[in-house]
């Protein structure tokens, strides 16, 4: 692909398809790429002054500054005002006026601690609503009095029409008209439990959203309602008229919302009282029924147990009420919405995002640090804007965007890594610029230890040959528009190639005498194993699957006379290890000798009476290349001394006693585990010993053999399970 004519364009096809097919995988190892390319990606790193696109395309947007911090803690409800911006606060109840020069004057201080409304009319009037033990209250002319009181816990939105003023209110679901001071008449009376947002539509009509069941209605300067909408969700927390007659309304399931949390107690009924069905057994299922009742100043949420939809849904309805669901954001809350300049603002949290729907495509305008955008407002252009955690308050620069700053986020190599090329996709019209600048470090956050960022550079492939090595990079675009030119970056890719670093044996072991390891799915039935001739391997012969059936998982099984090693090992660059196994006598300073090669997996089962009785040690060597790879790293563990014995404990009758006999036995190089003795082909009966404990290479048994024996048969049994039957009448003195 070519450049435009006016500009370049970082088209990077080839090293795309390049990249990937590259990566360290397995044995072979090799370069590995960082790729952010989807809006999700770049909403992991840090924008400044940038709006992105829901295709993932950065720009230079508009760039919000504070124009204050609020030395409240929590910024609740704002609205226009004549000389700028009323706004509701808690915990203390204040209503402050925020000036468009940055001054803030408290108008007054509600005696209820939250302000969750707030609307002031064209001549400066202010009305706040407070929460709970909701009130209305006035401020005019520097004067503030009580307005009126709707008896109801909350007051969650106010409105002012042509002749009057609406108060939307819970936990009973009342939507307040009041005309005058201290006098107020019910609108409409809901089956929800809150009327939760508000809006007068541009006829005089009264839109309001609910919270419990999620309704939009609508409701005539007659009193007539209309249900515009019943959503999914259960809560309305939003409405914004549009710029051509449409409603739009942002519904949430969220815990991050408002709504106070209620205690609840439940008794229990069965599903026959709801009209369920019953279960097999004719008995009825048990639900519970939860009795709802406010406790102050804890906040629940309004997302249902086992809700599975997205946190926020934004709807559009037309005129003709027909309903779009525009936009969803699965993981984030919506607090605020408004229609201005030309497209919707949504105001999210946990995050403190604000988003621009144009046309379908969802936009991030801007990215701040506080938590939550509470309230998005009218100004000159994009809005204004106020966040909580902590309470701030935001206004766009004037004039068009000249330039912005996206940060990536910390890039994990895994290791300590060498990092290769930068290459970029998007757009660079003459006149426009993007430069970059990287950094790297060996800490999880950048801090004083990571090297600076380098000089800024511009290309459509930059060498990172200047980086130092690190485990963690990040790059860093600066974008510069010019008038109509305007920059874009869609996608990006930092290569790197891991330092190879040696693998570890954590753990290398002999497991009991006879002990073998099979793979779980073995069945003896199915005569899966069979043993590997000698001749063609050296001297072990071993257990080799003769089934192409994949099972990493092993069980234990016993066959005599063979042993098996078992170890654990691990890679930090995640490489494919392959084993070699030597071994050779404990007290010899020899040679190592080889016993397998090639391993893969975490055990090795072989045939030990190819070994002559003694003690022996095993070498294990982990390697991560193959032979002769100038990369290859490898890591060794000698294992403790490990006892190959296959030779039978022996026994001599000393002398018989009044009551039976005395026999001595030994073994050469294990301890005893079981003795047991027949007499006369009856059945076998344990030995006494004369110390109590069988435990010892060399024991005394005393065994009870009446003068009239003609048989008398001694099994024993040492630690490495030789076993041998001895004919004890044949040797007795």
């Amino acid at each position: 692909m070519s450049g435009t004519t006016n500009g370049r364009r970082g088209w990077i096809l080839g090293s795309w398809l390049c990249g990937a097919l590259l990566g360290a995988v397995g044995w072979a190892g090799g370069v590995e790429i960082f790729r952010i390319h989807s809006q999700d990606g770049f909403l992991k790193g840090t924008l400044e002054g940038m709006s992105i696109d829901e295709l993932g395309t950065l720009r230079p947007g508009p760039s919000p500054e504070r124009l204050l911090a609020l030395e409240e803690p929590f910024l609740l409800s704002a609205a226009s005002h004549p000389d700028g911006w009323v706004v509701g606060t808690g915990n203390e109840g204040r209503v402050l006026l925020v000036r468009r020069d940055g001054e803030v004057e408290e108008l007054f201080a509600a005696a209820e601690p939250e302000i969750f409304a707030v609307w002031a009319a064209a001549d400066g009037t202010v009305y706040a609503g407070s929460s709970p033990d909701g009130k209305v209250y006035r401020h005019r002319n520097g004067e503030v009095e009580e307005y009126f009181d709707p008896q109801e816990t909350y007051v969650w939105a106010l409105a002012g029409g042509a002749d009057a003023l609406y108060v939307a209110t819970g936990i009973q679901g009342k939507l307040f008209r009041v005309r005058e001071a201290g006098r107020g008449d019910v609108l409409w009376d809901s089956d929800d439990t809150h009327v939760r947002s508000l809006a007068v539509a541009a006829d005089g009509a009264v839109l309001a959203g609910t919270a419990g069941e999620g309704l939009v209605v609508r409701i005539g300067p007659e009193g007539a309602v209309t249900t515009l909408h019943d959503a999914l969700a259960p809560e309305v927390v939003a409405l914004a008229p549009g710029g051509s007659g449409e409603v739009w309304a942002a519904v949430v399931a969220s815990e991050a919302s408002q709504l106070p949390a209620p205690r609840k107690t439940s008794r229990s009924t069965s599903s026959s009282e709801e009209g369920g069905e019953e279960g097999e057994e004719g008995e009825a299922d048990e639900v519970a029924v939860a009795v709802t009742e406010v406790t102050e100043g804890q906040v629940l949420g309004s997302r249902p147990p086992g809700y599975k939809g997205p946190h926020s849904e934004i709807v559009r309805i037309d005129v003709s009420h027909r309903v779009d669901s525009v936009a969803r954001l699965k993981s984030e809350t919506v607090y605020s919405i408004l229609w201005a300049d030309d497209g919707l603002w949504i105001g999210t949290g946990l995050e403190g995002k604000i988003y621009r729907l144009q046309g379908d495509d969802l936009i991030l305008q801007a990215d701040v640090d506080e938590r939550q955008v509470m309230a998005l407002l009218p100004d000159q252009g994009p809005p204004a804007f106020g966040t909580t955690n902590a309470a701030a308050f935001y206004r766009f620069r004037a004039g068009e965007a000249r330039q912005g700053t996206y940060t990536s986020p910390v890039l994990d190599a895994g290791v300590l890594s060498r990092f290769g090329t930068f290459h970029w996709l998007g757009d660079e019209p003459r006149g426009s610029a993007l430069r970059f600048s990287f950094r790297s470090g060996m800490s999880s956050e950048p801090d004083a230890t990571w090297a600076p960022w380098t000089a800024v550079r511009q290309g459509n492939e930059l060498g990172l040959d200047d980086l130092p090595q690190g485990r963690y990079v990040q790059w860093r675009a600066e974008a510069t528009s010019r008038g109509a030119q305007v920059p874009s970056l869609a996608a990006a890719e930092l290569s790197y190639r891991q330092e190879n670093l040696a693998p570890e044996i954590a753990s290398l072991e002999a497991l009991e005498p006879g002990q073998i390891l099979v793979s779980f799915n073995f069945n003896p039935g199915q005569q899966v194993f069979e043993p590997q001739h000698p001749d063609r391997e050296g001297i072990f012969t071993t257990l080799r699957a003769s089934t192409a059936e994949d099972d990493t998982r092993t069980k234990g099984l016993w066959k005599k006379g063979y042993r098996t090693l078992k170890w654990s090992a691990s890679d930090p660059n995640e490489d494919e290890l392959r084993y070699r196994l030597e071994f050779r006598r404990n007290d010899r300073e020899e040679a190592w000798l080889p016993v397998a090669d090639g391993l893969e997996e975490l055990h090795y089962s072989f045939d030990a009476t190819a070994l002559p009785d003694g003690v022996y040690r095993f070498r294990l060597t982990a390697a991560d290349r193959a032979e002769g790879d100038p990369l290859r790293r490898t890591h060794e563990r000698v294992s403790e001394p490990v006892l190959v014995d296959h030779t039978p404990p022996t026994a001599r009758v000393e002398r018989t006693r009044a009551s039976g006999w005395r026999v001595v036995v030994s073994d050469l190089l294990n301890p005893l585990r079981e003795a047991v003795y027949s007499v006369d082909a009856g059945e076998w009966r344990p030995a006494e010993t004369e110390d109590g404990l069988l435990d010892a290479r060399r024991e005394v048994l005393l065994l009870d053999v009446p003068a009239e024996a003609k048989l008398v048969v001694l099994r024993l049994t040492d630690a490495a399970l030789n076993s041998v039957t001895l004919d004890l009448a044949a040797e007795e003195p």
